[in-house]
């Protein structure tokens, strides 16, 4: 719970800040990539549970590659997979064709890599949003929370009804700490505010999340933070339709409906990817807890420029504010949301 001193003291630094800056700065077959790359150092493969067309996490995840690819010569190979048992399957595939890395970007990810990366200890296993962990095996925690209870903060602020919604592909526990951190943010700066959440069930259905959208909407919602993946267009679509607001996640979303999307919580895939990279080149990659947030400059909250001015300024204060704590590791509302490297530890698959 956030005491009434830090809520005083966030909303008081509207007199010390003048503006938010918003940037810090089944299967398929397998498509390798090393076309016009330097000379291959290293050879990268990603899973992706869904499509890398939708302008999310997915399209991020190969957006990192990619440059891999450009700025470290790597040679570079994607599948999309869809069970537990291509998981694994394609893990495996991976590990025995003697790539350097592979990874398996979501939560879902953690239960196959733990029991592969065994069988192949010369291949780097990492899986995102992971916790588990391995002399080669990496999970990544990208403190998306933090960027979340940034947008909340301006949700609270602009809400005209005090309802918010959130809607997620699945219930998975990376997407509900997300979930919890905007929730804060938003009754942060505006206590009456009520949150109504939402599953569509896949991350893929972009009529399903338009369905979801707008059964939020006609119970009074007027501004939705959405996790969705490819679904997550068709709460976009809904938004637009009955003029309401949405955040983007993942990646930047802000162009796919700029004229609705007030900001983007967006995980720098690329950034992180070429983190990972580099060890692995330099041969220093070790299996831990890679921990990566706004402090890393790998997640960041970037507002839509189209709107960014009808954002009220004093939560616009606030926020920047809050960020600069992020940035210089001090900001603890959403710590207890987090698990940091040096108290990390593994946790067994399937838990």
């Amino acid at each position: 719970m956030i005491s009434k001193h830090f809520r005083a003291f966030a909303l008081a630094a509207a007199t010390a800040a003048a503006s938010l800056t918003a940037a810090c700065g089944g299967g398929q077959a397998a498509t390798s990539d090393s076309a016009g790359s330097p000379p291959v150092a290293l050879r990268v493969a990603l899973l992706t549970p869904g499509p890398i067309s939708d302008k999310s996490w997915n399209g991020g995840a190969y957006a990192g590659v990619v440059a891999m690819r450009d700025s470290l010569g790597a040679e570079i190979s994607h599948i999309q997979t869809k069970t537990p048992a291509e998981f694994e399957e394609n893990f495996r595939q991976y590990g025995a064709q003697g790539y350097a890395l592979v990874i398996g970007h979501g939560f879902e990810f953690q239960d196959a890599a733990s029991r592969v990366s065994k069988a192949y200890p010369k291949t780097n296993y990492v899986v995102t949003s992971g916790r588990v962990t391995g002399p080669n095996l990496a999970g990544v925690a990208f403190l998306f929370e933090e960027a979340s209870f940034q947008a909340g903060m301006i949700a609270g602020a602009m809400t005209k009804t005090n309802k918010l919604g959130l809607i997620a592909g699945t219930e998975l526990p990376p997407v509900k700490a997300s979930f919890e951190a905007f929730t804060r943010g938003a009754k942060l700066t505006n206590p009456a505010v009520e949150v109504i959440t939402s599953y569509i069930g896949n991350w893929d259905d972009v009529s399903a999340g338009k369905e979801q959208a707008l059964a939020q909407i006609a119970r009074g919602v007027d501004i939705i933070f959405q996790n969705a993946d490819a679904a997550g267009l068709g709460i976009f679509q809904a938004a637009k339709e009955k003029q309401v607001y949405a955040f983007g996640t993942n990646a930047n979303q802000n162009d796919v409906a700029p004229e609705v999307i007030i900001g983007s919580v967006v995980i720098d895939l690329p950034r992180a990817f070429m983190l990972i990279g580099r060890e692995i080149q330099a041969g220093t990659f070790k299996g831990r807890l890679i921990s990566l947030g706004v402090k890393d400059s790998v997640v960041r909250l970037e507002l839509n420029a189209a709107l960014s001015a009808r954002i009220p300024a004093a939560a616009m204060a606030s926020v920047d504010s809050v960020g600069a704590l992020l940035r210089a590791g001090t900001f603890d509302a959403v710590k207890d949301l987090t698990t940091p490297n040096d108290i990390a530890k593994p946790i067994t698959p399937g838990t």
